[in-house]
């Protein structure tokens, strides 16, 4: 959740530790190289300067990994998880599945009026994407289902995006990469500063020095707040909003 590590740095504290209380326990100082996006670019483009990161305020709601024989198994690269959810051999291309979604839309503006949103699977905790979606959105939806129920350690995801935990910004940066929409894991402060100011209108991005989430086309995304050890990330319910930046990605 917090997001002390990045691509280059190690991880905070051992990952048996419990976290609660973490927050106030902690004292985050980490040096991170800030990988930053310019608005329509897939990506982030490398830029070298610093930011300090504080603790993530809500790491006790966040389910650490303990003990190390519940580990997860390493996550696929965030577009191989992509791919994985919507491709089998000898599928169709990107385009032709673009080009099938754009079909798809105009069908469905036909028959209805009424908004569709993704809703979550009470069965496996996966978020569930209507097809008229643009696809970077099924795709971040798909990137989020990967990792849902991967447990919390503080940096994961950071050194790399394959990993078997994975804090609050590691898995915001995760789906976002799978979607094609980041290039780089980030912390919650440089998300901060990712794509555009405000709200989009499938994806936004909420995100402040020590936490970020996010709300996808009708669900929360977000390591605070889940039921169990191992439960989705993909809630129902509105987290608080105070305090955090509002951010989006130009068309979505």
């Amino acid at each position: 959740m917090s997001d002390a590590t990045n691509v280059s740095s190690d991880r905070i504290g051992p990952r048996t530790a419990s976290l609660a209380g973490a927050g106030a326990a902690i004292i985050a100082a980490a040096i991170v190289i800030a990988l930053t996006s310019l608005p329509g670019h897939h990506g982030h483009a490398p830029a070298a300067h610093f930011v300090a990161e504080a603790p993530d305020p809500l790491a006790a709601q966040s389910y650490p990994v303990s003990p190390a024989s519940l580990h997860h198994r390493k996550a696929s690269a965030p577009r191989a998880a992509a791919r994985e959810a919507f491709l089998s051999p000898g599928a169709p291309s990107d385009q032709q599945i673009r080009a099938e979604l754009r079909q798809e839309e105009a069908i469905q503006r036909s028959v209805t009026t009424e908004p569709v949103h993704a809703i979550i699977d009470s069965s496996n905790g996966e978020a569930v994407a209507p097809v008229e979606l643009p696809l970077e959105i099924q795709e971040v939806i798909a990137g989020g289902n990967a990792i849902r129920d991967f447990p919390y350690v503080y940096g994961g995801g950071h050194r790399s995006f394959i990993d078997d935990a994975y804090d609050c910004s590691g898995s915001v940066s995760y789906a976002l990469a799978a979607g094609g929409l980041i290039g780089a894991p980030e912390t919650s402060g440089q998300l901060e500063s990712w794509g555009a100011p405000g709200a989009g209108r499938f994806l936004t991005v909420f995100a402040n020095a020590g936490h970020t989430f996010m709300y996808v086309d009708g669900v929360w995304f977000d390591t605070a707040g889940r039921a169990g050890p191992y439960s989705t990330r993909w809630l129902r319910g509105q987290p608080s909003l105070a305090g955090y930046k509002i951010r989006h990605y130009p068309g979505l």
